[in-house]
């Protein structure tokens, strides 16, 4: 039997480029463009949905390819949370689960390999550039106060852990 009306869950894999640079411990950013969603703040250099079939691990490969145009060897990711999140509009495109990782090791030289991105660049993790989309800020403000985040978070559910309700 195939149940088909049971809440679903969209997965996504981040992977934060660390290095430590000239001004300290550093991370890659993309400016978004032309996606719908965030349009016009930083996030996560290499980011996406995990496709049908394909684990969490090699989506995170794919995406740093995809959009960064650099190899990154699985081994070399570092998980760092399992973010459970929503946006609050009842739609079960923003019921979000994103699992986040750091990676220190890629071959190639990061570049803006897809049109979605506007710039690419080296910010010092405790000097982010505004606006960040606000759960990727969370879990970089987390990394910038040398935090670790904890194995799995939320964002945008009330303190009881309920999601809020969005009046119209």
């Amino acid at each position: 039997m195939i149940v088909t009306d049971r809440f679903r869950l969209v997965p996504a894999a981040y992977v934060l480029l660390l290095r430590t640079g000239p001004r300290g411990e550093e991370v890659l950013l993309q400016l978004r463009r032309g996606t719908g969603f965030m349009d016009g703040h930083w996030a996560a250099a290499a980011a996406g949905h995990v496709e049908e079939a394909e684990s969490v691990t090699r989506a995170a490969v794919r995406e740093a390819a995809e959009e960064l145009g650099v190899v990154v060897d699985p081994a070399d990711l570092v998980a760092l949370t399992a973010m459970h999140r929503t946006r609050a509009t009842g739609l079960p495109v923003d019921e979000r689960v994103d699992f986040f990782f750091t990676c220190r090791a890629w071959r190639g030289e990061p570049r803006a390999a897809e049109a979605k991105a506007a710039d690419v660049r080296w910010f010092p993790l405790d000097a982010l550039p505004e606006p960040v989309v606000p759960h990727e800020r969370w879990v970089l403000d987390q990394l910038a106060r040398g935090a670790v985040p904890p194995p799995v978070s939320e964002f945008g559910f009330t303190p009881d852990g309920r999601r809020p309700t969005v009046s119209s």
